[in-house]
Protein backbone atom coordinates (compact mmCIF):
# COMPACT_ATOMS: atom_id res chain seq x y z
CA UNK A 1 0.00 0.00 0.00
CA UNK A 2 1.19 3.47 -0.83
CA UNK A 3 0.24 6.88 0.45
CA UNK A 4 -1.16 8.89 -2.43
CA UNK A 5 -2.56 12.37 -2.82
CA UNK A 6 -5.75 12.99 -4.77
CA UNK A 7 -6.54 16.52 -5.95
CA UNK A 8 -8.29 18.41 -8.72
CA UNK A 9 -5.97 19.50 -11.53
CA UNK A 10 -6.11 22.74 -13.54
CA UNK A 11 -8.64 21.16 -15.92
CA UNK A 12 -10.91 20.04 -13.06
CA UNK A 13 -10.02 16.36 -13.51
CA UNK A 14 -8.98 14.18 -10.58
CA UNK A 15 -5.17 13.83 -10.30
CA UNK A 16 -3.39 10.93 -8.55
CA UNK A 17 0.11 11.56 -7.10
CA UNK A 18 2.59 9.14 -5.46
CA UNK A 19 5.53 11.09 -4.05
CA UNK A 20 7.96 8.20 -3.49
CA UNK A 21 7.57 7.08 -7.10
CA UNK A 22 7.30 10.61 -8.49
CA UNK A 23 4.17 9.44 -10.31
CA UNK A 24 1.47 11.93 -11.23
CA UNK A 25 -1.32 11.03 -13.60
CA UNK A 26 -4.94 11.81 -14.37
CA UNK A 27 -7.67 9.50 -13.09
CA UNK A 28 -9.77 8.35 -16.06
CA UNK A 29 -12.29 6.27 -14.13
CA UNK A 30 -13.48 5.98 -10.55
CA UNK A 31 -15.56 3.00 -9.43
CA UNK A 32 -17.82 4.95 -7.06
CA UNK A 33 -18.47 8.66 -7.66
CA UNK A 34 -21.86 9.15 -6.02
CA UNK A 35 -23.11 11.36 -3.17
CA UNK A 36 -23.33 8.34 -0.81
CA UNK A 37 -20.18 6.44 -1.91
CA UNK A 38 -16.84 7.60 -3.33
CA UNK A 39 -13.64 5.67 -4.11
CA UNK A 40 -13.00 2.04 -4.98
CA UNK A 41 -10.99 1.15 -8.06
CA UNK A 42 -9.25 4.01 -9.87
CA UNK A 43 -7.85 3.70 -13.39
CA UNK A 44 -5.09 6.08 -14.44
CA UNK A 45 -4.42 7.42 -17.92
CA UNK A 46 -1.28 5.24 -18.19
CA UNK A 47 -3.40 2.08 -17.68
CA UNK A 48 -2.41 1.31 -14.09
CA UNK A 49 -5.13 0.62 -11.55
CA UNK A 50 -5.29 1.28 -7.80
CA UNK A 51 -7.84 0.61 -5.05
CA UNK A 52 -8.85 3.25 -2.49
CA UNK A 53 -11.14 2.21 0.35
CA UNK A 54 -14.54 3.80 -0.43
CA UNK A 55 -15.74 6.80 1.58
CA UNK A 56 -19.35 7.36 2.69
CA UNK A 57 -19.37 10.69 0.82
CA UNK A 58 -17.02 12.52 -1.56
CA UNK A 59 -14.06 13.86 0.48
CA UNK A 60 -12.73 17.41 0.44
CA UNK A 61 -9.77 17.55 -1.90
CA UNK A 62 -6.80 17.49 -1.74
CA UNK A 63 -6.64 14.40 0.44
CA UNK A 64 -3.94 11.83 1.24
CA UNK A 65 -5.13 8.21 1.34
CA UNK A 66 -3.77 4.68 1.29
CA UNK A 67 -4.00 3.05 -2.15
CA UNK A 68 -3.21 -0.50 -3.20
CA UNK A 69 -1.88 -1.19 -6.69
CA UNK A 70 -4.00 -3.76 -8.52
Amino acid sequence: MAKVMLRRGNTGKLVFYVAKQDLEDEVVSLQFDQPDKWGGELALRDGSRYFVEPFDAPPRLPITVQAQKL
